[in-house]
């Protein structure tokens, strides 16, 4: 190890031991920050035990003398604690640079804490424990940040998720009949939610038939149509018969044009043609312009 790596590290334990002694003083002082005062709004005395936390992480960071990076297990806490403030921030409006910007200003704070701490604030190892702490706060914005970006990643996937099955309703339209009308573009995970809510329907309501309508879907080509084959053929492993309805004329020129074998589908022009068919097959007759009537 080079000498100057040597002072870094030394200054790093010092900051480590300033950060432990010196929690509850760096706590008192973080909890008025805007960071935890705008996310605990109850209790200052919460804010201030939250605050304690960060600290005593950073200090296990800083003892480690790793400063600089953002594996270090102590930053684990930091990304829990502050991970669920960033996420809290950000539901207010914040972006990730904004959370980061007052993860900043917690520097100051401990700077002027950690400057009283020698008698002589202008000594080289005041200056090397000043710098790293300005390494170590620098580190944990961009833990911080990562954090935020990670968390709003997984906020705009699961708003995906629940926007598809939202798209993909099933629907009961009789003893034993559910339908799925599908609305607009029809890609691999959406066909995947598609079958999964189909097949959990059929268990669900205890299906004899599954009707996909596709009216709303814009075109059709090899890879929806080998979609719509998987989900027909599982169904069917479920033991309901399963039929495609809505394809409209363009629809079934494209299917013929890319020489696609429907001939094991079942197939009804309409969402009505396709009920009709379900409902008679378990012995209802449907009458135009009357209500249904029961077979004897």
């Amino acid at each position: 190890m080079s000498e100057h790596d040597a002072v870094s590290a030394e200054a790093a334990r010092k900051v480590g031991e300033f950060f432990q002694l010196r929690q509850e003083q760096i706590a008192q002082r973080w909890a008025d920050a805007a960071l935890f005062r705008t996310v605990f709004t109850v209790s200052r005395d919460e804010a201030v035990e939250a605050c304690k936390t960060v600290v005593e992480a950073l200090a296990e960071v800083a003892t480690a003398a790793r400063l600089d990076d953002i594996t270090a297990p102590g930053f684990q806490t930091v990304r829990e604690q502050l991970g669920r403030m960033a996420a809290s921030r950000a539901r207010t409006g914040l972006n990730p640079a904004e959370v980061a910007g007052e993860v900043a200003e917690l520097r100051q704070p401990a700077e002027t804490l950690l400057h009283n701490e020698f008698d002589d604030p202008d000594s080289d190892q005041a200056h090397a424990c000043a710098l790293a702490l300005t390494r170590l706060m620098g580190t944990l914005r961009l833990v911080v940040m990562e954090t935020t970006l990670s968390l709003g990643q997984e906020l705009i996937e699961r708003q995906r998720e629940q926007l598809l099955e939202v798209a993909t309703p099933v629907i009961k339209l009789w003893d034993g009949i559910v339908a799925v009308p599908l609305i607009g573009t029809l890609d691999s995970a959406r066909s995947q939610v598609v079958m999964e809510s189909l097949l959990d329907a059929i268990v669900a309501e205890r299906a004899r038939y599954a009707i996909l309508d596709i009216t709303g879907v814009p075109t059709v080509d090899s890879l929806v149509a080998q979609h719509l084959m998987k989900t027909v053929a599982a169904a069917r492993l479920m033991g309901a018969e399963c039929i495609v309805s809505g394809i409209r004329p363009a629809i079934a020129q494209t299917i013929v044009h890319l020489g696609i074998d429907l001939g094991t589908v079942l197939t009804r022009a309409s969402l009505a043609d396709a009920l009709a068919h379900a409902l008679r097959r378990q012995g209802i007759t449907v009458a135009p312009g009357a209500e249904a009537v029961n077979l004897p």
